[in-house]
């Protein structure tokens, strides 16, 4: 079976590829995807020394690129098949069941969240206000008015955002492919359109209804490139030669970024810092600035040509027995995590929360901070072996006779 889901839209054999799939997961996608996961975990644990170390200190783009580009090609995987053999109407509604999952994901963290920060309140005697740290006083000040904003997303915390995005894209995944039938070029103009639509006009979602503030990750600007990542494995986009030129210019690209996002660096030379401030929209995260694209894509490029063709050097070819033994599971682990992404993900968010008072209590010392990481990287991968064993619906199968 190829990798490319070609039927979305007819092209000639000239054109064709075979980066994407319909039923076949891609290896690639699953370890990115689950490095992805990691790092989104440490990222979301207040006060975490790991923090300095991630990604998203070195360059404009950072792990959110990586998830929601990865959402994009393993949507192209979920949905494809079934808007090529089963059509427009019965993808759609596919795609709504699957909106309708994350919206109750997104629904069932916060009441989760928010119900753990106001218990430890009331039972930790530090002081420390956990409700006020995700500012959820106003959902607890005025909660009638604000339980049915969150319920139509009109309310939406900054620490919840993510997910609402993610179910906007989805939700507008239809149409897309819908002009996509029609000729690609019209999907393509409509999602770039659309980026420049928010950059110029300023089109967003409100996230509060007391203030103007709009949710932090537009999905009107977001979706760019979770619908690149979309194209690439549904085999409307072309794989990108594998050049040695190419591959310097993405290097060149990440290297000359570094100053301008290592805060190291800019807060030490003041011209990046005006640099940041004068042009800021250029790296905005909230509408998704152009610099941030251009990063990602030098990135994603530079580990596509790392790892070969297929993945191939994620393998364990010219290792000894013992470190391929060990990268195998470690490989394993990691993909485990990145095929079960959403679960991950929801576990992650609550969880970075539990870490941060874990750090609270014993001191955010290095071997603390080790050793509380390596206990959320734990939890992390439990919950990913959980979901898989509950998606295999065990209890369907029968038992063997002895």
């Amino acid at each position: 079976m190829t990798l490319a889901d070609t039927s979305l839209h007819a092209r000639s054999n000239a054109q064709s590829t075979s980066i994407s799939a319909t039923t076949t997961r891609d290896p690639r996608l699953d370890f990115f995807r689950g490095i992805a996961m990691f790092i989104i975990l440490i990222a979301h644990v207040p006060s975490n020394w790991l923090t300095l170390w991630i990604p998203a200190r070195f360059g404009f783009s950072d792990a959110t690129e990586t998830f929601v580009f990865c959402s994009g090609m393993a949507s192209a995987i979920a949905f494809g098949r079934v808007f090529r053999e089963r059509g427009v109407f019965m993808g759609t509604a596919r795609v709504g069941f699957r909106v309708w999952q994350v919206y109750w994901a997104h629904i069932a963290l916060f009441f989760a969240i928010a119900a753990t920060m106001a218990w430890l309140n009331t039972v930790l005697p530090d002081g420390r206000n956990y409700v006020s740290q995700l500012n959820l006083h106003p959902f607890f000040n005025r909660t009638q008015e604000n339980l049915m904003g969150l319920l139509t997303l009109t309310y939406v915390p900054n620490y919840f955002d993510i997910l609402p995005m993610y179910l906007v894209i989805l939700a507008m995944m239809p149409i897309f492919i819908a002009l996509a039938q029609v000729n690609f070029a019209l999907a393509a103009a409509a999602s770039v359109g659309l980026w420049f639509a928010v950059q110029l006009f300023g089109w967003s979602l409100p996230a509060e209804p007391w203030s103007e503030r709009s949710w932090f990750f537009n999905p009107f600007a977001w979706q760019l490139v979770f619908f690149t990542g979309f194209a690439w494995m549904s085999g409307w986009l072309p794989a990108p030669p594998r050049s040695r030129a190419l591959f310097a210019l993405a290097v060149t690209i990440i290297l000359i970024t570094l100053p301008f996002a290592y805060f190291r660096l800019y807060n030490t030379f003041p011209v990046f810092l005006e640099w940041r401030r004068d042009w800021s929209f250029l790296i905005n995260k909230s509408n998704f600035g152009i610099l941030r694209y251009v990063h990602f894509l030098a990135t994603a490029y530079v580990a596509w040509m790392l790892v070969g063709p297929r993945g191939e050097r994620l393998l364990t070819k010219g290792m000894s027995t013992t470190l391929s033994r060990i990268w195998n599971v470690v490989l394993s682990v990691i993909m485990k995590v990145g095929q079960q992404s959403l679960a991950v993900f929801i576990a992650s968010m609550f969880f970075a929360r539990i870490l941060g008072v874990i750090f609270d209590i014993i001191g955010r010392t290095w071997m603390n901070m080790a050793l509380v990481n390596a206990f959320g990287f734990t939890v992390i991968i439990g919950v990913a072996y959980g979901a898989a064993w509950f998606k295999s619906q065990p209890w369907k199968t029968k038992r063997s006779e002895k």
